[in-house]
């Protein structure tokens, strides 16, 4: 997950962003793209890209394909809150809202609490960031569609982010500090109206959630397409799956993971040693048939150059990343129930091995719950693929959102989720 640091957006500000009611009470949510784009969401797993079209209303496309779906979306008036979506009229939700500022390490954080209206309690869930360099405030939409659904929402920009102080950073621990920080000014804010209290972390904000939760109580983690192993593992067991995707040998895929072990080294060693191993690896292997097609997590950032090169980027990769914490003494100490997500394509967080890991601890009786939808990639969702072997994304999984809300909400699952397999300690 290291690779999506890489990736930048620009904040976006459009009084069309929001999550709408429709007339037939179903929810859509409106959020910032990139390119002056917008994206809708429904809680079904449909989603699209919008863009203006030159009569005023939104042209949509299927997913992430490009492709138009024929959905027609105006915003009559905006600023009044009105939507038509694809023949189906609509208003913007309106929540209670609290902007926030609070303290972690010495640094100042900014976020926002979004409450659905009313006086009862409800249950509150702290987003955790990803690796990602975007601000949360700005494109995390779960901020808007779990308090559609009932739930609130804690949202934060991680420090070195949008509105946020600090340098940007990887070291789990210090990002655990921060989160449990986000969470003690979330049930401030809260007050009375905060019921159970948790964290969803998606895709690095699985390794950071579980630590946050052990060092401050609360009541429920959410884990969405994250790992349950360490930043070195996720590297191999990338280069493992894309490989073997691509129909090449066991044999061909060991001799590719030395050549990964060799990079994944050096990149631990903050580019200060490992060199001559790395140089040799690819020297032994730069003929081979897979060498092309070797990627992994991050190991295609250094193939391509050369020792003097890498020592310059170093200051381009300080992160603090803890290359081999391993998780599961984290998760094995942890009582707060947890629900892990992971998706059975993704070649990010593979999630083989992850999910055994998970289902050892449910065996155990500890407090875990396991969905797998077999058919999603990192980001949980689906996708096709184009006849050059590119991954187009369509939607998310049926279920996947229904999920996030009722486990925040009720601490377990109920019924199906769409074609989700759910392992649960009994």
């Amino acid at each position: 997950m290291l690779a999506t640091a890489l990736a930048h957006a620009s904040e976006a500000e459009d009084c069309r962003i929001g999550t709408y009611r429709l007339d037939d009470g179903s929810i859509v949510d409106i959020a910032p793209a990139d390119d002056d784009a917008l994206r809708w969401r429904r809680l079904d797993g449909t989603t699209g890209l919008l863009r203006r079209a030159a009569n005023g209303q939104w042209r949509s496309s299927h997913g992430w394909t490009g492709r138009a779906d024929g959905k027609a979306i105006s915003f009559p008036e905006c600023s009044d809150g009105e939507i038509n979506f694809d023949g189906a009229r609509g208003h913007r939700i309106a929540f209670d809202v609290s902007g926030a500022t609070f303290s972690s390490h010495d640094t100042m954080l900014v976020g926002r609490l979004i409450m659905p209206k009313g006086e009862g309690k409800v249950p509150l869930v702290v987003l955790v960031h990803g690796a990602e360099r975007d601000s949360a405030l700005t494109y995390n939409f779960l901020q808007r569609l779990l308090p559609a659904e009932g739930v609130a929402a804690f949202v934060y920009d991680k420090r070195g982010t949008g509105k946020s102080g600090g340098h940007y950073s990887q070291d789990f621990s210090l990002l655990a500090d921060d989160a449990v920080a986000a969470m003690r000014e979330a049930r401030r804010l809260a007050g009375p109206r905060a019921g159970r209290v948790g964290y969803q972390g998606g895709s690095q904000g699985g390794w950071v959630a579980p630590i946050a939760a052990n060092r401050a109580a609360v009541d429920f983690v959410i884990v969405c397409f994250g790992l349950a192993v360490s930043v070195i593992d996720e590297d191999q067991q990338q280069v493992e799956m894309e490989l073997r995707d691509k129909g090449y040998s066991p044999a061909e895929i060991l001799k590719a993971q030395e050549v990964a072990r060799a990079a994944e080294n050096v990149f631990a060693s903050g580019f200060t040693q490992g060199f001559e191993e790395f140089d040799a690896a690819r020297e032994r292997y730069k003929e081979e048939r897979w060498y092309k097609d070797l990627h992994g997590n991050y190991t295609w950032a250094l193939l391509p150059h050369t020792q003097a090169e890498l020592r310059e980027m170093a200051p381009k990769f300080d992160w603090g990343t803890p290359f081999h914490y391993d998780p599961m003494p984290t998760l094995r100490a942890g009582t707060t129930p947890q629900l892990w997500i992971l998706g059975g394509r993704d070649y990010e967080a593979p999630s083989e091995e992850t999910g055994r890991r998970i289902r050892s601890l449910i065996a155990d009786g500890r407090p875990f719950t396991l969905a797998l939808y077999a058919d999603a990639e990192h980001g949980m969702t689906l996708f096709e693929t184009t006849a050059e072997g590119e991954r187009l994304s369509t939607r998310y999984p049926e279920g996947y959102f229904a999920m996030i809300r009722d486990f925040a909400r009720d601490g377990r699952l109920r019924g199906s989720y769409g074609d989700a397999g759910i392992t649960a300690a009994h």
